[in-house]
């Protein structure tokens, strides 16, 4: 079943009429890991996302797979050595949605980090995370600090450590994951929310679910539901009645995106605030992000709100590290919110929990995965699906395969591996040219879909002068089409959010174009003027979410 909007009413038909070994709530990265994995092994899959896919928790991330540096002072060798280890996996397996930032941590008299220390720390990190030679740590002076980035506070400024950590498109790498669990037969749908939960002798046996686009309910069946939902994985508890024992605890992080002829930062940077907190500044095309506040969250996990005190903390922090840096709140272009699903520690700050990762069993047989990190998602999915699969072996005396993830490119990712990655996108711009597109929009195709670029390509040479047709620029309806006919899109917010990523990174362009994209969706859909209308106040609400204040 080909994850595209074409075919969603027989995806529906399907989920209606078939069993499936497994049932994932939640299309979120730890979802979509364990649809991965679990078709993989042999198992029959479905999945339900009551939202758009990674509209949570997975696209409003720091957007870093990283190995959890500041984990080493809480002592958690265990997750530094397991994310440490994952980082290389995810990036292996999908250079195009995941890219080598090296970062700089600088060191100041009276911070956290001491000389000392932090060598110190760095090289253990380098040990538990299994980092290759070529991007182990680096100890800077004073003046090599500065050379790195000149705006870094020069008052009391020790030197630095230079490591690697790696950049990604959260949103994007969820969904590339979930589309390699459709290529080898995975059933997902978005904008499917569970209702209620169907038993059978006290046992789980399925789900009824609404579908939000039609209004539509229905039933799906399976020998066992997974609990993958992200925040919302204790309401999910509570439908089964086995919300005891330990909880979730939410905490919201804020970031704000400001331009770099505002902030021109050329390095990205991990710090440490005066509250005794660490904040990236993070340079993505041509605009410097800096993240992430953390606070605890009381409210609905899916509108989760930018503050003006949130803002101002983050500005703050700002002028406190690169103090030459003169922003206002009025130079924050967009922000984002999101929220964490951290198991409760009573006591504790946010800062402070542990984003270890848990399983449970409840009564009924629904198995709950929570907590944890987008970096150790695939681990997190062969965990689960390791339980998983024991269980239906005493249930039906079928047998499976150990999980095969750790070597298999996710959709977009046969390029022939992180080594090749930059080749292939040489070797292939040619392509894209010779299908009507620039050498630099062909090029910036390349990198951000990988080996699927050739299907955008091949959109760009069907469709010809869609300029004059649309409105909307050559590479902007490739995207659009792509993401239509490819990746299950449904409102302007899935393209300009989690498609794209330019409501966070070139909201100029999403006011420019979003009346041109809204009329070619509307036109692709059917969509009646009536949804057409609520269609475009979803998006206007998330434009003025992401420049405004609450």
């Amino acid at each position: 079943m080909r994850f595209s909007n074409i075919y969603r009413e027989e995806t529906i038909e399907l989920l209606k009429k078939e069993k499936f070994d497994v049932l994932v709530i939640g299309g979120g990265i730890t979802g979509a890991g364990i649809s991965l994995d679990a078709t993989t092994r042999g198992m029959k899959v479905a999945l339900v996302e009551m939202q758009d896919f990674a509209a949570g928790t997975s696209s409003r991330s720091t957007k870093l797979v990283h190995g959890g540096l500041r984990y080493l002072k809480q002592f958690e060798i265990k997750m530094v050595a397991e994310v440490g280890k994952e980082r290389e996996i995810v990036y292996e397996n999908g250079p195009h949605v995941t890219t080598p930032e090296r970062m700089l941590l600088p060191m100041h008299k009276g911070g956290t980090f001491g000389k000392f220390s932090t060598s110190i720390g760095l090289r253990v990190y380098d040990f538990l995370a299994g980092v290759k030679k070529s991007e182990r740590r680096k100890m800077l002076s004073v003046s090599e600090t500065l050379k790195m980035e000149p705006l870094v506070k020069k008052e009391g400024l020790k030197g630095g450590g230079h490591y690697v950590e790696y950049r990604t498109d959260d949103a994007r790498l969820t969904i590339e994951v979930m589309k390699a669990a459709v290529d080898k037969g995975a059933t997902p749908i978005n904008y499917t929310k569970v209702e209620k939960l169907l038993y059978e002798n006290g046992k789980v046996i399925g789900v009824q679910v609404n579908d939000i686009l039609s209004g539509n309910q229905y039933e799906i069946y399976a020998d066992k539901v997974i609990n993958a939902a992200g925040p919302w994985v204790d309401s999910i508890r509570e439908k089964d009645q086995s919300k005891k024992g330990k909880t979730l605890k939410l905490s919201k992080g804020v970031h704000v995106v400001i331009d770099q002829s505002k902030f021109p930062l050329k390095q990205a940077i991990y710090f440490d605030t005066p509250d005794g907190r660490m904040i990236f500044a993070i340079p993505r095309a041509g605009k410097a992000y800096v993240g992430t506040t953390d606070t605890f969250y009381n409210g609905d996990p899916a509108v989760p709100t930018v503050t003006s005190e949130d803002r101002a903390y983050l500005l703050k922090a700002i002028g406190y590290m690169f103090p030459e840096v003169k922003v206002s709140d009025e130079d924050i272009e967009s922000s984002w919110a999101g929220v964490r699903p951290l198991i409760l520690e009573e006591g504790k700050d946010p800062s402070e929990i542990s984003r270890k990762d848990e399983i449970w069993e409840s009564d009924s047989g629904l198995i709950t995965i929570a907590g944890g990190k987008l970096t150790g998602y695939r681990k997190m999915a062969k965990t689960t699906v390791d339980l998983v699969a024991g269980k239906l072996s005493q249930q039906t005396n079928r047998s499976y395969p150990n999980s095969s993830t750790k070597k298999m490119p996710i959709s977009g990712g046969d390029v022939g591996g992180s080594t090749n990655f930059s080749d292939y996108i040489q070797t292939h711009i040619q392509i894209g040219v010779d299908s009507g597109l620039t050498a630099k929009d062909s090029k910036e195709l390349l990198a951000m879909y990988g080996s699927n670029a050739a299907v955008l390509f091949n959109i760009a040479k069907s469709e010809g002068d869609v300029e004059t047709r649309t409105g909307l620029p050559q590479k902007l309806f490739v995207q659009l089409q792509y993401a239509l006919d490819h990746e299950m899109a449904a409102t302007p917010v899935d393209f300009f959010f989690r498609r794209t990523g330019t409501l966070l990174f070139d909201i100029d362009l999403v006011q420019t174009h979003k009346s041109a994209v809204i009329k070619y969706m509307a036109e692709y859909f059917g969509w009646t003027e009536s949804t057409k209308t609520e269609r475009t106040n979803q998006l206007e609400q998330e434009i003025h979410g992401a420049i405004k204040v609450s």
